[in-house]
C-alpha cells in the first residue's frame, strides 16, 4: 500500500525507455497522481516506448493518470499484442545499472565498455563491464544461477580475459553461489535498486560469510573502480583484516597410517602452510589404498613427531584440496605411534637386521593441545644403525591397570575397530591392549565382555559381536547376550545371522560419518506357536525359585569388593531422596540387586536373591557406579534449574495495588521467564539423553515466541553452565536440519570465539551435539574435546 492507500497492481507496465524503441535510457513512471503531475511538468517533451532492451515490442506507450488506482504506462489501442514478460518496477534494473556504471566511469575518467546480456531468460539477465586499462571485467548477475552454471560462466568469461583473477562478480539474488564466494574470499558483492521518483538508484552491498548481520549497502556513486575491482568501504576493511582463505577439505573414511620423509622439505610458500601447524612431507597409506607421498599438515602446538616411527590416524583425517586441481594435502589432528609389530604390517617400516619384533601395546593418541606421552617400547621402529643399538632399548615398563580401566579400553578399541569397518579376535586385542587378555579363561573373557556391553541399550550396538573365533562368532556369545538381557539368545540357531546384523549396526554407529542403525535382529523362535511366545518369555525372565544357597567364604579380594558394594549402596541411598523419578527408579534397581547379592534382603526377596546371584560382583559394582553417575548428573541438572530460578527477580507489586491483594490476578508459573527457561532446559537435557536433536519450532514456545526471545533463553541456559559443559543450544536445529541462524551469536555471547566460515561453524555445532549426547547419556561417556576456544 502507498501512503495514500492505493493498492499497486504490479501486472501493469511500470517501466519504459525514453526517446525511441531501441533506447537504453530507462524510466519508471511515478505511481501516485500528484507525483505524475509533477513529472509531466518537469519533462514535457519525453516520449515513452516499450523498449527492445526491455524485451518489449518497440511500440509507443502513453502514461495513464489515475486517482483510484496506480498510474502506469499503456500501449496505444491499435498497437499489436505485446509479449513482454517483465513489466514491474524491477524490469529495467539492468538498464539503470548500466547507466549508473557509465556515470561512475565518467566520474573517475576511466574508459570502459558496458553492455547488457541475455543469457536465456531475458535481456536483463546480466550486465558486463570491461575495463581494458585495468585488465578487469565485472559481471552484474541479475538472474538466478546455480553452482554448475556459475562455473560454466566463469570458464566462458575466462576465455575472453585469459585470466580468471581479472573477473569480479556482483550478484542480485541471494543464492548458494553468493555464500560459496563469501566463504572463499571473505565477502561477496551484491547489487539492488531502489525506486526514487522516476529513477532506480543502484546500491552495492557487501555480504560476509558469517551472515550474522545484514548486508551493508553503499550507493554506487560512493564506490570506486580500482585495479582490484569494484570496492566499497566495507570491502576494503575485509581485505585488510581477513585471513588467507583456507583450502577446501573432505573427510577421509577409515583413517590412515603415515611415516614422515625427513629428507624431503615441504615448499615454504605452500598454500597449505599455516602458522599454527606443521607442514611435512610423508608417505601416507589410507585404508585399502596404496601408499602415496604427499604433504601432511599436523597440529603445531606439539613438536613434530620423530621421523623414524609409523603413526596411525583413526579419525579426523581430512583431504585438503585447492580449486581447479592445483594441489592437495592431508590434514590430521589426532594420531598415535604404532608399535613395531603393527608398523611392520603397514609396509612403511621394516626392522633392522637382528631386531626381534614382539607384539605390544601402542600408546594413546596424540591430539591438538596435548603433550605427547613419553612411552618407551621394546621394539618400536628405530633407525638401522646397529643391531646392538636396537638391543639396548629398555623393555616396556608395565603400568598398573585397574579392572575398570581394562573395561574402558576394551570398549574404546572395539569402537575403533568398528570405525574401520573391521572385526577382530582376542589375539589381536591382546597385542593391542596388553598380554593379560591372552591369559584370561573363556569364563573370564565372557564376564569381561558382559561388563563391556552393560547396560544393554537399543541405541548402542553390542560390541562383543565384533569378536570372531575361527571365522565365526564367539562360542560363548549366546551366554553373553543372555546375561545382557536378550531373550532366547543362549541356544538360538539364528545367532550367526544376529552377529552379522549387529556387526553392521556397529559399523553404522561408529563409522565416519555415522549413519542410522538398522533394528536389532529378533531371536524369538518362529517354531513356537503365537500363544506360547509370551509364556516362554516369562519363563526366560523368571529364574527358578529356590532357596539361595550359602555362598562360599569370599577371598580377600572378594571381601574388598563386598565392602565396595556396601559403600556404593550407602552413597547411592543417601542421594536417592534428591533424585527425579526416572533416576530414582534406576538407583532402586541397582541398590536392590546389590543388597540381594549381599544377602541383605528378607525372606520375601528370595526370587530377587536368586536372580542377583546369577550375576557377578563386578556386574553389581558396575551397575551401582553407573547409577551413581546418573544420579549426580540428575542432581546437577536440578541444581542448575533451582539456581537459575533463584536468580530471577520476584515480580513487584505497585504500592497502590498492594493494599488490595484480592484484586491481583495470580501470575501463572508457565509465563514466568525462569519457569519457561527451566522447562526449555529440561527438554534439551532429555533430548541429549536420547541422543537426538530437536527443531526450533518443536521447542516449548517455538511456534509462539519470537526468535529473539528463544535466542535469549538459549543463551541464558548455556551461560549458566560450567565452562566445559556442552552447549545445549547445539541440539536445536533449523527447519533445514542445520544450525539455527543465531547459533553464531550464541557462541559470542557465552564467551567463545565465533568462527569465520560456515564450515567451521557447522563443525563446532556438530561437535557440541556429540559432547551433549556423551555427557547426558546413561551411563555418561567421555566428552570429545571442544573445537572452539574461549574468545
Amino acid at each position: 500500500m502507498s501512503q495514500s492507500g492505493i493498492a499497486f497492481d504490479h501486472r501493469l507496465v511500470q517501466t519504459a525507455v525514453i526517446g525511441r524503441a531501441n533506447s537504453d535510457h530507462p524510466v519508471i513512471l511515478p505511481m501516485e497522481a500528484d507525483e505524475l503531475d509533477y513529472w509531466r511538468k518537469t519533462h514535457p517533451t519525453y516520449t515513452y516506448w516499450c523498449g527492445i532492451q526491455l524485451g518489449g515490442c518497440g511500440g509507443e506507450l502513453s502514461d495513464k493518470r489515475y486517482t483510484h488506482k496506480v498510474c502506469h504506462f499503456a500501449h496505444h489501442p491499435n498497437a499489436p499484442i505485446c509479449h513482454r514478460k517483465a513489466n514491474g518496477e524491477s524490469s529495467a534494473d539492468h538498464l539503470f545499472i548500466k547507466r549508473g556504471v557509465q556515470r561512475l566511469l565518467s566520474k573517475e575518467k576511466l574508459s570502459g565498455k558496458v553492455q547488457t546480456q541475455n543469457l536465456g531468460t531475458g535481456p536483463g539477465d546480466a550486465v558486463d563491464v570491461h575495463l581494458p586499462g585495468a585488465r578487469r571485467r565485472l559481471r552484474f548477475q541479475l538472474s538466478g544461477l546455480d553452482y554448475p552454471a556459475w562455473r560454466r560462466a566463469v570458464d566462458d568469461l575466462t576465455d575472453l580475459t585469459g585470466d580468471a583473477e581479472d573477473l569480479d562478480w556482483i550478484f542480485g539474488p541471494d543464492t548458494p553461489v553468493t555464500r560459496e564466494l563469501a566463504g572463499r574470499h571473505g565477502f561477496c558483492l551484491r547489487v539492488r535498486c531502489e525506486t526514487v521518483g522516476g529513477e532506480r538508484r543502484v546500491h552495492i552491498g557487501t555480504e560476509t560469510p558469517d551472515r550474522a548481520g545484514a548486508v551493508k549497502w553503499t550507493p554506487l556513486e560512493d564506490c570506486e573502480l580500482t585495479p582490484t575491482g569494484l570496492t566499497t568501504p566495507d570491502v576494503e576493511t575485509i581485505r585488510i583484516s581477513r585471513p588467507r582463505p583456507k583450502p577446501h577439505s573432505f573427510p577421509i573414511q577409515g583413517g590412515l597410517v603415515f611415516a614422515l620423509v625427513p629428507e624431503a622439505d615441504a615448499p615454504s610458500h605452500s598454500p597449505f602452510a599455516s602458522e599454527d601447524r606443521h607442514l611435512l612431507v610423508a608417505d601416507v597409506k589410507p585404508v585399502d589404498s596404496p601408499i602415496v607421498r604427499t604433504l601432511l599438515s599436523l597440529p603445531g602446538d606439539t613438536e613434530a613427531p620423530p621421523a623414524e616411527h609409523v603413526y596411525r590416524v583413526s579419525d579426523s583425517a581430512r583431504m585438503l584440496v585447492l580449486e581447479d586441481g592445483q594441489g592437495w594435502a592431508v590434514e590430521a589432528n589426532r594420531y598415535y605411534r604404532l608399535n613395531a609389530h603393527d608398523a611392520q604390517h603397514t609396509g612403511l617400516w621394516s626392522p633392522p637386521p637382528g631386531m626381534h619384533v614382539a607384539p605390544e601395546r601402542s600408546p594413546a593418541p596424540v591430539s591438538r593441545g596435548a603433550k605427547r606421552p613419553e612411552v618407551e617400547v621394546a621394539a618400536s621402529p628405530q633407525p638401522a644403525h646397529t643391531a646392538e643399538a636396537a638391543k639396548a632399548v629398555p623393555p616396556t615398563s608395565s603400568q598398573p591397570r585397574t579392572h575398570a580401566d581394562l573395561v574402558t579400553q576394551l570398549r574404546d578399541v572395539l569402537a575403533d575397530t568398528a570405525r574401520l569397518r573391521s572385526t577382530t579376535t582376542w589375539e589381536v586385542l591382546a597385542r593391542r591392549i596388553g598380554p593379560e587378555l591372552s591369559r584370561l579363561s573363556d569364563t573370564e573373557r565372557r564376564d569381561l565382555l558382559v561388563e563391556v556391553d552393560s547396560p544393554l541399550s537399543r541405541y548402542v550396538p553390542v560390541r562383543s559381536a565384533l569378536l570372531r573365533h575361527d571365522g565365526g562368532p564367539l562360542p560363548y556369545l549366546g551366554d553373553i547376550l543372555d546375561r545382557l538381557g536378550i531373550p532366547f539368545a543362549k541356544r538360538s540357531p539364528k545367532l550367526k545371522r544376529w552377529t552379522a546384523v549387529e556387526t553392521d549396526r556397529a559399523f553404522a554407529a561408529y563409522g565416519q560419518p555415522a549413519r542410522a542403525m538398522g533394528p536389532q535382529l529378533d531371536l524369538t523362535p518362529h517354531s513356537l506357536p503365537q500363544g506360547q511366545v509370551a509364556k516362554a518369555l516369562r519363563a526366560w525372565k523368571t529364574p527358578p525359585v529356590t532357596a539361595p544357597s550359602r555362598r562360599t567364604a569370599p577371598t580377600a579380594a572378594g571381601k574388598r569388593q563386598d565392602a565396595r558394594l556396601s559403600e556404593l549402596v550407602a552413597e547411592l541411598s543417601e542421594l536417592r531422596p534428591k533424585l527425579s523419578k526416572p533416576a530414582r527408579k534406576r538407583a532402586n534397581r541397582a541398590i536392590t540387586g546389590a543388597r540381594a547379592w549381599l544377602g541383605e534382603l528378607p525372606v520375601q526377596g528370595v526370587r530377587k536373591r536368586a536372580k542377583a546371584a546369577a550375576q557377578s560382583r563386578a556386574h553389581h559394582i558396575q551397575a551401582l557406579e553407573n547409577a551413581l553417575k546418573g544420579a549426580r548428573t540428575d542432581i546437577a541438572g536440578t541444581d542448575f534449574h533451582s539456581r537459575h530460578q533463584d536468580e530471577e527477580p520476584e515480580p513487584t507489586v505497585p504500592a497502590t495495588e498492594a493494599s488490595v491483594p484480592m484484586q491481583l490476578a495470580p501470575v501463572p508459573k508457565a509465563t514466568q521467564p525462569a519457569g519457561a527457561e527451566k522447562r526449555l532446559a529440561e527438554v534439551l537435557i532429555h533430548t541429549a539423553a536420547q541422543g537426538k536433536t530437536i527443531q526450533l519450532l518443536d521447542l516449548p514456545g517455538g511456534r509462539t515466541l519470537p526468535d529473539e526471545t528463544l535466542r535469549r533463553m538459549l543463551t541464558n541456559i548455556d551461560r549458566n553452565l560450567a565452562p566445559d559443559v556442552p552447549l545445549l543450544s547445539a541440539l536445536v536445529t533449523s527447519p533445514d536440519g542445520g544450525p539455527v541462524p543465531f547459533f553464531h551469536r550464541i557462541l559470542k555471547e557465552v564467551g567463545l570465539a565465533a568462527p569465520q566460515t560456515d564450515e567451521a561453524l557447522t563443525a563446532i555445532w556438530r561437535r557440541e551435539q556429540e559432547r551433549a549426547h556423551a555427557k547426558y547419556a546413561y551411563p555418561a561417556q567421555p566428552l570429545p574435546p571442544r573445537l572452539v576456544p574461549p574468545a
